[in-house]
């Protein structure tokens, strides 16, 4: 599933080539967009931004519409000029956008919703999303908050709840804990405030570090080596790259996410 340095940056991407453009053609597969732009048509309008929220991203058109999309875990958005060769088949297409400079293809997006302001100020998950981690401020006495009220959940599960804090997803929650030393599977009950506080320091900090980076791909450990972007995930059996003891990996949670960690940097607390 893509993180929230990813949607941010993707965000950034279409602001950047489509903001104060007008809609010469719009295409969907979706039937709710398609009767919306049936009975108040997109071509014509401007749009005015792309921005991201968490996970969301969210596009505003003139005449208060906004597309809000979720990638979940296989979506993307891609931007070429017109005439220009996907890098994606035309079936895996979900809706186009195209002004006379750019377009913008929605690939495998799963969730796409017209919403007018008041909608989406409704709109359930925006509704209850916790802070952003990328947002330009982030409260962390409210994410600190919302933590505590998940305190008989284990950690690595309460970093991927959206509605505790927005923006972390399976790779950020292992290296998280890896870096902040924490095991995945203690609960938020038996974490302090000031452990709780160092890990939403170090969330904010890492994601802000990617997205404001030149090169491109996710980094942790921003190593000078550069075949050593991880610390953990994706390494189970490998040697910890501070200790050399073996990362482990499980499927944890509800939805079985993987999760790896070292069990000597980050063993259980007594």
């Amino acid at each position: 599933m893509p993180e929230g340095d990813t949607i941010y940056r993707a965000a950034r991407t279409l602001n950047a080539a489509l903001a104060g453009r007008v809609i010469t053609r719009f295409e969907t597969v979706f039937p709710k967009l398609t009767r919306v732009d049936i009975e108040t048509p997109l071509a014509g309008r401007t749009i005015d931004r792309v921005v991201s929220a968490g996970k969301n991203l969210i596009m505003e058109f003139s005449g208060d519409l906004h597309l809000l999309t979720h990638m979940r875990m296989h979506g993307s958005w891609h931007i070429y000029r017109p005439g220009e060769r996907w890098r994606k088949r035309f079936s895996d297409m979900r809706i186009i956008l195209e002004t006379s400079e750019y377009v913008a293809v929605a690939f495998n997006v799963p969730v796409a919703e017209f919403h007018d302001a008041g909608s989406l100020a409704r709109q359930d998950d925006l509704r209850h999303i916790g802070p952003d981690f990328l947002g330009e401020e982030f409260d962390s006495a409210e994410a600190l908050r919302r933590i505590r009220a998940k305190n008989n959940d284990e950690i690595a599960e309460v970093l991927l709840n959206q509605r505790v804090a927005a923006g972390i997803g399976n790779e950020y929650k292992s290296e998280i804990l890896f870096i902040c030393r924490v095991n995945p599977f203690t609960r938020a009950s038996a974490l302090d405030d000031e452990t709780l506080d160092h890990l939403l320091r170090v969330s904010r900090k890492l994601m802000l570090a990617n997205v404001n980076k030149r090169t491109q791909g996710r980094e942790t450990t921003f190593s000078l080596d550069k075949s050593q972007k991880v610390y953990v995930y994706g390494r189970g059996g490998k040697p910890c790259r501070r200790c050399g003891t073996p990362i482990e990996f499980a499927r944890q949670g509800p939805y079985a996410r993987v999760t790896y960690w070292c069990p000597k940097c980050q063993h259980p607390l007594q």
